[in-house]
């Protein structure tokens, strides 16, 4: 639950370029059939984002400009759901 929190956080912290120079694959379109599938480079196109780096997220990947907002839909929603239980336990135990 606090890993969720807090990891927008973290990697505010790591540098821009932390995942750009993986030596080793990951997405199975290009491990099997050599072609890069509409996810390559998000995580990347992500990473400049939030650091201000638009276009070197705008190459990465171009549908950061929809995954964003998605993202911080996702977080605030988690946020407000961690409100919402620590509210009700705190309430419990002054009753």
């Amino acid at each position: 639950m606090g890993l969720l929190l807090v990891s927008p956080l973290i990697l505010l912290f790591l540098p821009a370029d932390f995942f750009d120079h993986s030596t080793r694959e990951l997405c199975l379109s290009k491990i099997c059939f050599n072609r890069e599938c509409l996810g390559c480079g998000i995580t990347r196109a992500v990473m400049h984002l939030i650091h201000f780096e638009f276009r070197e997220a705008w190459h990465f990947n171009k549908l950061v400009v929809l995954v964003i907002p998605f993202l911080i839909y996702l977080w605030v929603g988690e946020i407000k759901r961690v409100y919402n239980i620590l509210k009700v336990t705190v309430d419990n135990k002054l009753d």
